[in-house]
């Protein structure tokens, strides 16, 4: 797992398509956007996503949204069901424990082997990261917050240089978004914020068997802390460019 390090880049979910794009692009976009809703929580599980009010919302073909959604079947983040149309993926508690299981073994690898490399820069790099998350989380914005605290894990796995694991990681935690049937309320929100905090104090310690624990306990409770919280939404709202 162990690569040259790279000046620290987290890669956006959305990129920005110029009007009168491909239609390769038109899907990409669409992709994008319900793949950032459900990562932000802002898409639920279960909510129906209307093909022609997609279509209007992004001005494509419904073919292009078909595309989309195929897609988006293929990454498990969208059911298709015959006769009935495309639904938000809504997982069972068996997947729910696949996707943290697979987490845990992932991020403890990760932390084992930068805390054994980590740089005073990295360590700076973390801290600065960890005051846009006490801002967000103090400022109680949501999708804020949420990007910013799952973007935590994917810091740590890029400082490692190796964009495949990035990559892996970064759907695991969209779908660890999916899993969370509700928003992250404030409580267990401000819980994450002081444990990633005190996953970096182990890191500037060098102390890898502190931080492989902290991070294992730290992805024991936000499984812990998911709920059910059904919700109406607006697709327009959700998904508008």
């Amino acid at each position: 797992m162990s690569r040259a390090r790279t000046p620290l880049k987290i890669v956006p979910l959305t990129h920005d398509t110029p009007a009168g794009a491909p239609a390769g692009g038109a899907t990409q976009r669409i992709v994008d956007a319900i793949t950032t809703a459900i990562a932000e929580r802002r898409l639920m599980p279960g909510t129906k996503l209307s093909e022609q009010k997609i279509g209007d919302i992004f001005k494509v073909s419904r073919t292009v949204v078909r595309q989309a959604f195929n897609q988006l079947s293929r990454d498990r983040l969208v059911v298709l069901e015959p006769a009935r149309g495309a639904f938000v993926a809504t997982p069972t508690a068996e997947e729910a424990n696949d996707v943290f299981e697979v987490r845990t073994i992932l991020e403890t690898a990760v932390t084992r082997q930068l805390c054994a490399t980590i740089t005073d820069a990295q360590i700076k790099q973390l801290r600065e990261h960890l005051q846009l998350e006490q801002a967000a989380v103090a400022n109680a914005e949501v999708p804020g917050r949420t990007r910013l605290l799952g973007d935590f894990h994917l810091v740590l796995a890029q400082m490692l240089g190796n964009q495949v694991l990035v990559q892996m990681l970064s759907e695991l935690l969209t779908r660890s978004s999916l899993i969370a049937l509700m928003r992250q309320s404030s409580q267990s929100a401000e819980e994450s914020l002081d444990e990633h905090v005190a996953i970096v104090d182990a890191f500037e310690k060098r102390d890898v068997k502190a931080a492989v624990r902290l991070v294992s306990k730290h992805l024991a409770n936000v499984q812990h802390n998911l709920h059910l919280d059904p919700q109406r939404v607006d697709l327009a709202d959700i998904l508008h460019p």
